[in-house]
């Protein structure tokens, strides 16, 4: 048991290294994008969305071709762009209602 401990403490990903805390500091992303998911459309900011999709993605798959394979980093990035993706797809929802929607016209006033 001590020496799983031990070679987890001393491995190229280990909580010595910027390897284990660069992705554990970036879950905070992870909780402020599942957070927005209860925020109102209008106040999705399209862009952050896809830089942070964008970066998601790029970063996964860097993060595994990288030496030494930081699968913690991917996994974040994938949530990370993953939620990101979901809020852009809950504004292009939005928008596509917002397009078919019949438009409320207002009722002739008499004088």
């Amino acid at each position: 048991m001590a020496s799983a401990f031990n070679r987890f403490l001393n491995s190229p990903v280990g909580p010595k290294t910027i390897h284990f805390w660069a992705p554990a500091m970036k879950w905070g992303l992870v909780i402020a994008g599942l957070g927005d998911i209860a925020r109102p459309i209008d106040q999705i900011s399209v862009r952050q969305q896809l830089s942070l999709a964008a970066t998601g993605i790029i970063w996964t798959r860097w993060s595994t071709i990288i030496t030494p394979k930081n699968y913690s980093l991917a996994t974040v990035n994938l949530f990370v762009g993953c939620t990101a993706a979901y809020q852009l797809v809950r504004v292009a929802l939005a928008d596509k209602n917002a397009e078919t929607a019949p438009q409320e016209v207002a009722p002739p006033t008499t004088k």
